[in-house]
This record gives C-alpha cells, sequence and structure tokens, in this order.
C-alpha cells in the first residue's frame, strides 16, 4: 500500500492480494485524514473487510489527490477538515481530473455547511465516522454502481432542503417610512396617472389615493406631485421614461 504519511500500517483488503471473493478484483481505496490515529484505524478497519484493498492513505487533500494520480483508486474515503486542501476541495480536484475515481466523504461532521459544498464538489457518498464497516463498503459499492451512498441522517436532511419552502424574500425597506402602498402610489404618479386612475389600477378609492399622496408629500418634503416624481427617480423607486423610440 501507498502511504504517503509515513505511517506505514497496514496493506490489502482482507481476501489478500487485491483480490476479493470468489477471486473478484477487489476495490481499491485510498484513505484521506489528517488524524493518524483515525487514518489508522480507518486502514485498519477496511484490512479486515472482505473485496476491499488499501492502496494508499494520506494526511490531507494535497496529498489524496497526489496518491489518485499515483495509484488510481477505485474510491477515495475522504476526510473534510485537513490542512493545506480540504476534503472538499480534494473532492473537486479530484472528480474534475480523474473522473473514474469515486469520493466518499467520512467525516465528523454532518452539518449543512459541511455537507452541501462536498456533494455539490462531486462526492457521491457521505457518512459521518460512526459508521460500522458494513455501512462504510455498502457505500463504496453503492457510489461504484453508480447510486448515492448516504447515510440515513444525510438522506432525511437532503429531503428537508428539497421539500422545504423557499426563505421569503427579504422585504423592500423604502426611504423615509414610506409604506409599500405609498410606494406603489408614487410609482404610479411618476407613471402620469391621476388620482381615479391610480384608483382603478390600485382597487381603492380616490380619497385613500390622495391619503397615501399626501403622506407621501409629508415624508418626502414635496410641495408637489412633480418634485414627488423627481424624489422617486432620485430614489430608484421608478426608472425615468427613456427617449422615445
Amino acid at each position: 500500500m501507498t502511504d504517503m504519511t509515513g505511517g506505514g500500517g497496514a496493506t490489502g483488503g482482507g481476501a489478500g492480494a487485491g483480490e476479493g471473493r470468489a477471486g473478484a478484483r477487489a476495490i481499491r481505496v485510498v484513505v484521506a485524514d489528517d488524524q493518524s490515529v483515525v487514518r489508522e484505524g480507518i486502514v485498519m478497519l477496511l484490512g479486515l473487510l472482505p473485496g476491499v484493498e488499501v492502496v494508499g492513505a494520506a494526511k490531507d487533500g494535497e496529498e489524496a489527490v497526489a496518491l489518485v494520480a499515483e495509484v488510481a483508486p477505485d474510491v477515495v474515503l475522504m476526510d473534510l477538515r485537513m490542512p493545506r486542501c480540504d476534503g472538499a476541495e480534494a473532492t473537486r480536484r479530484i472528480r474534475s481530473q480523474y473522473p473514474g475515481t469515486q469520493v466518499v466523504i467520512l467525516t465528523t461532521y454532518a452539518d449543512d455547511d459541511s455537507l452541501f459544498p462536498a456533494l455539490q464538489a462531486g462526492a457521491r457518498g457521505y457518512l459521518t465516522k460512526d459508521a460500522g464497516g458494513d455501512e462504510i463498503v455498502r457505500a463504496i459499492q453503492d457510489v461504484l454502481a453508480g447510486q448515492a451512498g448516504l447515510a440515513p441522517s444525510v438522506q432525511r436532511r437532503l429531503l428537508e432542503r428539497v421539500t422545504s419552502p423557499p426563505p421569503a424574500p427579504a422585504p423592500v425597506v423604502l426611504p423615509d417610512g414610506l409604506t409599500g402602498r405609498e410606494g406603489e402610489v408614487l410609482g404610479l404618479v411618476a407613471e402620469g396617472l391621476s388620482n381615479p386612475e391610480i384608483s382603478r389600477a390600485l382597487h381603492i378609492s380616490t380619497a385613500t389615493v390622495k391619503t397615501h399622496i399626501n403622506n407621501i408629500f409629508a415624508k418626502t418634503g414635496a410641495r408637489d406631485r412633480a418634485q414627488a416624481v423627481r424624489y422617486a427617480y432620485q430614489h430608484g423607486l421608478t426608472r425615468p421614461p427613456g427617449p422615445a423610440a
């Protein structure tokens, strides 16, 4: 096994010599994790599993990318928070430069700020480090079969993200305390509409229109409609008419 960390250690999968059960080629895996104890533990765990061969271990994303170039593994088990090059960036580079290698994230973190950048970078699987050996192997097999290898908690988070309604747009804050309705009225005034026309356009009474216009004059300091229109242009509440075509 190639080990770029200087730690030496475990080699090959449990079936030995790069072969799985019934002589089938073992799945070749690289492990990337910056904590040596965790990295060696994952290598040891994988070494006990049939059909898996660990062909390299890296202590950061830079080493993981270099290892993929060297040994062309089927899958990288990638931690996220590592020095020099984090797991999401390493995943992006591996999927871009070596598309034959799949990436399964194996990390402590399952928050949105960790999950979604990793999946957007091209990871096809996402597990937390409390996953057992069978779950890891299943995720590896799933991504090699073109499926997603996701922990159940990650699947739920993705489903919630997809099915939750989009956030409401932030309310528009108008200058000088103008209300939304006053902004609408001012826009129509700037378009040259009379009070009765504004009344019909907004389905309100002409008396209400007049009240809104008086409020607009008071808040903006305008003395007449012309000054109110100029105020609307100056504050970007409406656009001046363009030159005639």
